[in-house]
C-alpha cells in the first residue's frame, strides 16, 4: 500500500550528529516539526531552529516552499534566518577587520535566499550596508593603501550582498542617496578596479537606470560614455557584457524630446535619443565592441549575445523618427534633397528662374522625376508623404546617391533607357524597400527579452541601415532584371527580394561584404529552385477524394490535440513575474487539477524542478466561473501604466482569465508554444474553438501524417500486434570506423 500523500520520508543532518531519518507530515506546523527534531537531538530553544536544503542552494524551508520536499530530500538543522540576520548584522559592523570579512562573505551567500533576506531588511540591513559603501570609512581608505586585496574583497562581498538583497524586489531604488550613487559610480569610473567589485557596481548602475527615472537623472550626471568605454577594450567579457547592459540602459532610458547636453565631457544627461547616437559615434563605441567583443578569440556568451542584440534594436530605433515624419511638400530644403537627386542622376545645375518658361521648366522636372521612378511626376515630395517609411525613404535615397553615385546614375538610366512597362521605377521601389527593410529589423518596436539575435555586420559600418539600403536596391534591381518583370510585378519583385533578404540574413554573415556574397548567390532562378524542393517535400494533395478524407479526419485529430492541451494544463505551468531588470526572477505556477474543474495557481521562490503539486498551490478557481479569456492589449495588466503594455513581445505573450464581475487572473506566457497551449486550453475548457497559430501548425502535421499512414499501400502486408524483437549485439564490431 502506497504512503500518505501528506508523508515525505527525508534524512535530516545536524553537525556532529548521524543523519535523523524521519516522516514529515506535511499538514502538521512546520514549527512543531522544527521542535520534534529538536527534542530527538536534546536541543533547547527550538524556535530558533530551522530546516535548510542541504544542497548548494541552502534555502529555508518555509510554509510557502515547503511543499517543495520530495521523498528522499535531504535537509539541515540550522540556526534559523532571524537569528543568522540578527548576527550577521552585528558581525559586520565589528572592528575586527578579519570578522568583518568573514561575515560579509557570510552575508552575500545568505543574502540569495529570500527568506533570509526579508529578516535581514527588517534589520535595516541594506541601509547599513549603504553607509558602509557611503562613507568608505577613513579606515577603510587607510586599509587600502596598505592592504589592498583586503579591502577589495570587503567591498565586493559588500556590494554582492547589496546586489543579491535588492534582487528580490523587496526595497524600492527609489530609496538610495545622491552619495551612494556618487561612490558607485566612482567605482566604476576608476581606471584600475577589483574585477568583482567593478562587476557589482556595473549590475547596480544598470538596475538603479531601469528600475527609476529619477536615479537614471542622477546616474547620467556620474557617468560617460568615455569612462565605460575602457571597460570594453579589456579581456572580461562578464565585465563587457555589464558595461553595454549599463549603455543600454541609459540608451533605453535617454529622453525622446529634444534637449541640450554637455558636448565637452559627452555627458549623457537630458540627452535625447538621436543625440545619444552622436555620442556613441563620436566615442567610436561600435568599433571598440567589434574588434573587442564580436572578433575576439572568445565565443560569445548568450548574455552577451543578449544585450549585443539589444544594443543593435535601439540604435535601429533611432530611424523611428525619420520613419515616421511625412514630408511636408511646402518645405523647401526637403524639396532641395529632391532637386539633389535630379541632379546627381542627370548632371543638371539648378537653372536660374529666369531661365526658360515656366511651363518648359516644369516639362523638363516632369520628364525627369518620371525617369527617376516616382509615382507622382508633378510634384514627387507627395510619395513621401506615405509613413512608414516617411522621410527615411529619402534619406536612404540621398545616401545611396552621394556615396554609391556610378550605381546610383547606373540604375537610373539604365531603367530610363527601358520601355515604360519594364523600367524598375527607382523612386517607388526605394521607398517600398525602405519600408519592407524597416519591417525585417523591427524598427520602432521594443527588444525582445529573451532574443539573442543580433548581426555582426550591423557593427561593421557606422551607416549599416544606409549600406544595407545601398546593397538591396542593387539586389531589387538585379532581381527585376532578372524576372524580367513589368510594371504589374512590382508586388512580386518585392516578394522574392524580401525572401532573399531574410534567407541572406539567416546565416548572419559577418560582414557587408559577406552579405552582398551571399545575395549574388540567391539569385531569382536560386529562389524558384529552392521553392520547388520545398514544395516538393510538403507533398501537396489536392485532389477530390483526397481533400474529403482530410475533412473526414479533420474531427478526429481537432479531438486529439484538445486532449493534448488539456493535459498540458494539468502538468501546469511556472509564470515569470516581468520585472524591469532581466536578471530578477520572480515566479508563479498554475496548473488544471486532473477532473479539469478547477485551476490551482500560488506563488514560487524559485523556478521548480518538475510539476508542483496541487497542494502546494493555496489559490483556487473553479472553471465554472470563468466568464471569458482575453489576450493582448484587452488584457487588464496591459492597460496599465508603465512601459510593459509598449512591450510587442510582452503583448503578445499576454492573456487573463476574467471571472465573477471584474475579477481577473493575469498571465504573460513564458513563450509563444505555451501562450498558446494555455490559450487554447481554455478555450477548450469553455467549449469555444481552439484558434492558435500552433493549432493550425499541429492539425497540419497531424493530418498530413495520418493522411500518408492512410495512403500507404498495406495490400497483402500483415502488421505485426507486437514489435520486432531487438537483435542480439555483433559479436565483434571491427565494421566500425573511428573518425578520429
Amino acid at each position: 500500500m502506497p504512503p500518505p500523500a501528506d508523508i515525505v520520508k527525508v534524512a535530516i543532518e545536524w553537525p556532529g550528529a548521524f543523519p535523523k531519518l524521519m516522516e514529515i507530515d506535511q499538514k502538521k506546523p512546520l514549527s512543531a516539526i522544527i521542535k520534534e527534531v529538536c527534542e530527538g537531538w536534546n536541543l533547547p530553544n527550538p524556535e530558533t531552529f530551522a530546516l535548510q536544503n542541504a544542497d548548494s542552494t541552502n534555502f529555508y524551508i518555509t510554509e510557502k516552499n515547503r511543499n517543495n520536499i520530495k521523498n528522499g530530500s535531504i535537509l539541515r538543522l540550522t540556526t534559523s534566518a532571524a537569528q543568522v540576520a540578527q548576527q550577521l548584522h552585528e558581525r559586520i559592523q565589528s572592528s575586527s577587520m578579519d570578522m568583518k570579512l568573514d561575515a560579509l562573505k557570510d552575508l552575500a551567500n545568505s543574502s540569495r535566499d529570500i527568506t533570509f533576506a526579508q529578516e535581514f531588511i527588517n534589520l535595516d540591513g541594506i541601509s547599513l550596508l549603504t553607509q558602509m559603501v557611503e562613507s568608505g570609512t577613513e579606515r577603510y581608505q587607510k586599509l587600502q593603501k596598505i592592504m589592498k586585496p583586503c579591502f577589495g574583497d570587503l567591498l565586493s562581498f559588500t556590494l554582492t550582498a547589496f546586489v543579491e538583497l535588492m534582487d528580490h524586489g523587496i526595497v524600492s531604488w527609489d530609496t538610495f542617496s545622491l552619495a551612494f550613487i556618487k561612490k558607485i559610480a566612482s567605482y566604476v569610473c576608476k581606471s584600475a578596479m577589483d574585477t568583482a567589485v567593478l562587476q557589482r557596481s556595473l549590475a547596480i548602475l544598470e538596475s538603479m537606470v531601469l528600475n527609476s527615472q529619477d536615479l537614471y537623472q542622477k546616474v547620467a550626471q556620474e557617468i560617460t560614455i568615455g569612462q565605460l568605454i575602457p571597460h570594453l577594450q579589456g579581456t572580461d567579457q562578464d565585465i563587457q557584457t555589464y558595461t553595454i547592459a549599463v549603455i543600454n540602459a541609459l540608451f533605453l532610458k535617454s529622453p525622446e524630446e529634444k534637449r541640450q547636453f554637455d558636448e565637452d565631457s559627452v555627458n549623457i544627461l537630458d540627452c535625447p535619443l538621436t543625440e545619444m547616437a552622436h555620442i556613441l559615434a563620436q566615442k567610436q563605441l561600435r568599433s571598440i565592441i567589434l574588434s573587442n567583443v564580436i572578433r575576439s578569440n572568445k565565443p560569445i556568451n548568450d548574455e552577451m549575445a543578449h544585450q549585443l542584440y539589444v544594443l543593435q534594436v535601439l540604435t535601429f530605433n533611432l530611424l523611428e523618427d525619420r520613419m515616421m515624419t511625412k514630408m511636408d511638400p511646402q518645405d523647401q530644403a526637403q524639396r532641395d534633397i529632391i532637386f539633389e537627386l535630379r541632379r546627381i542622376a542627370f548632371d543638371v545645375e539648378c537653372e536660374s528662374n529666369n531661365s526658360g518658361s515656366i511651363e518648359k521648366r516644369k516639362s523638363m522636372y516632369t520628364r525627369d522625376y518620371k525617369k527617376l521612378g516616382f509615382i507622382n511626376h508633378v510634384n514627387p515630395a507627395v510619395d513621401f508623404t506615405q509613413i512608414p517609411p516617411g522621410m527615411l525613404a529619402l534619406d536612404n535615397m540621398l545616401y545611396f546617391a552621394r556615396h554609391h553615385q556610378d550605381a546610383y546614375i547606373r540604375i537610373v538610366l539604365e531603367n530610363s533607357s527601358r520601355e515604360d512597362k519594364h523600367e524598375c521605377p527607382f523612386g517607388r521601389s526605394s521607398i517600398e524597400l525602405t519600408k519592407m527593410l524597416c519591417e525585417i529589423l523591427k524598427v520602432g518596436e521594443l527588444p525582445s527579452e529573451n532574443c539573442h539575435d543580433f548581426h555582426p555586420m550591423f557593427f561593421t559600418h557606422d551607416r549599416s541601415f544606409e549600406e544595407f539600403f545601398c546593397i538591396c536596391i542593387q539586389l531589387l534591381n538585379k532581381t527585376w532584371k532578372e524576372m524580367r518583370a513589368t510594371s504589374e510585378d512590382f508586388n512580386k519583385v518585392m516578394q522574392v527580394v524580401k525572401e532573399q533578404i531574410t534567407r541572406a540574413l539567416t546565416i548572419k554573415p559577418n560582414s557587408l561584404d559577406q552579405f552582398k556574397s551571399r545575395l549574388q548567390n540567391l539569385s531569382y532562378t536560386e529562389i524558384l529552385k529552392l521553392r520547388q524542393s520545398e514544395r516538393m517535400n510538403q507533398e501537396d494533395f489536392q485532389s477530390r477524394p483526397i481533400l474529403e478524407l482530410r475533412e473526414k479526419i479533420q474531427p478526429e485529430i481537432m479531438e486529439l490535440i484538445k486532449q493534448q492541451r488539456l493535459n498540458r494544463l494539468c502538468e501546469g505551468t511556472c509564470f515569470r513575474k516581468i520585472s524591469s531588470r532581466r536578471r530578477q526572477d520572480k515566479f508563479w505556477y498554475c496548473r488544471l487539477s486532473p477532473n479539469h474543474k478547477v485551476l490551482h495557481y500560488g506563488d514560487l521562490e524559485e523556478s521548480p524542478q518538475g510539476e508542483v503539486p496541487h497542494d502546494s498551490l493555496q489559490d483556487k478557481l473553479p472553471v465554472a466561473d470563468i466568464k471569458a479569456v482575453v489576450t493582448g492589449k484587452d488584457c487588464p495588466h496591459m492597460k496599465e501604466k508603465g512601459a510593459l503594455k509598449q512591450n510587442k513581445e510582452v503583448l503578445e505573450l499576454a492573456f487573463s482569465v476574467l471571472y465573477e464581475s471584474d475579477e481577473y487572473l493575469n498571465f504573460i506566457a513564458p513563450d509563444k508554444h505555451e501562450y498558446c497551449v494555455w490559450t487554447d486550453g481554455l478555450n477548450a475548457l469553455l467549449g469555444k474553438e481552439m484558434t492558435s497559430e500552433f493549432t493550425r501548425s499541429d492539425m497540419d502535421t497531424l493530418l498530413n501524417m495520418e493522411m500518408k499512414l492512410r495512403l500507404l499501400d498495406l495490400e497483402n502486408i500483415q502488421i505485426p500486434e507486437v514489435p520486432p524483437p531487438i537483435p542480439k549485439e555483433p559479436s565483434n564490431y571491427d565494421f566500425v570506423y573511428d573518425c578520429n
